[in-house]
């Protein structure tokens, strides 16, 4: 009868429970080795495709995704449009199309943290809908989504892929933030957490209800829908936010004021992340 060392059975047991919860963490689809580069209108998106080398358009369901090269790694890049649903029907089918490795969603977003002002960035690790809820059959009130394939419910916070979160993080570190007129410091760069719903925040009492409830540092319109996509496709995916505003009753005009300066920065850190990636 054939003997087992002790080494062997230690590695034989560990697979028997590793490999499970490997493949069940595995990507749905066998990735190719591309990043997608998502953000919500063209102010955001057209920053990164100028740095495209040898940029070819293709028009799926009638949305233009460019693709090419970026500090040497393959990317594809597409305006998702605003909004949570324009969001998650762009990154569907960028996943089932271009099947990439790995979801940059880049932009601006206004500021709920009070130690945070316009310019400051946020890495996303963790994103939550806000503006999502429902009382369950147990008479409980929830945030959690439910995946529609599984039937599971989703976590309220989806959590950003933590190789990405330490790309950023690095990334972060070599790149030159450009500071917006009249704020007290240069720009800072947090981990945290992004809130999502489908309203322009600008009010100061949401604001506060926001930051009491979810923690939020940042609050936008699309981020965790593209995070839910990713999270039930298994698809790693990290949303990066620029603050033009503080989300307060300013928020408008100094969001029309410094859209262009907090997406130029958002932009830069995300370019850089893609050279880390390669």
């Amino acid at each position: 009868m054939r003997r087992y060392f002790p080494d062997r059975l230690l590695i034989f047991f560990a697979l028997c429970f590793l490999l499970p919860v490997l493949s069940s963490r595995a990507q749905l689809y066998k990735p190719r080795p591309v990043t997608a580069l998502l953000g919500a209108f063209d102010e955001e998106v057209k920053l990164v495709q100028q740095n495209i080398r040898k940029p070819k358009v293709v028009t799926l369901n009638g949305i233009r995704f460019v693709t090419g090269r970026i500090r040497g790694r393959r990317v594809v890049v597409a305006e998702t449009g605003i909004g949570k649903v324009n969001a998650a029907m762009t990154t569907a089918t960028v996943l089932t199309h271009f099947k990439p490795e790995q979801v940059l969603f880049t932009g601006i977003a206004g500021g709920v943290n009070p130690d945070l002002q316009p310019g400051d960035l946020v890495i996303a690790r963790q994103t939550a809908h806000h503006d999502y809820g429902y009382i369950t059959f147990q008479q409980q009130k929830t945030n959690q989504t439910r995946n529609a394939i599984t039937k599971e419910l989703n976590p309220t916070y989806f959590p950003a892929d933590s190789m990405l979160v330490v790309k950023a993080r690095q990334a972060a570190r070599s790149t030159t933030f450009e500071p917006i007129p009249s704020t007290s410091r240069p720009p800072s760069v947090v981990e945290g957490i992004v809130v999502t719903g489908d309203v322009f925040v600008s009010s100061e009492e949401k604001v506060k209800s926001l930051r009491s409830e979810f923690k939020a540092d940042a609050t936008e319109m699309e981020g965790a829908a593209v995070a839910q996509v990713c999270y039930q496709q298994k698809v790693p995916c990290l949303i990066i936010r620029s603050l033009s505003d503080k989300a307060n009753s300013n928020a408008r005009q100094d969001m029309l004021t410094f859209v262009k300066i907090a997406a130029r920065n958002s932009a830069n850190l995300v370019m850089n992340i893609v050279g880390q990636l390669k």
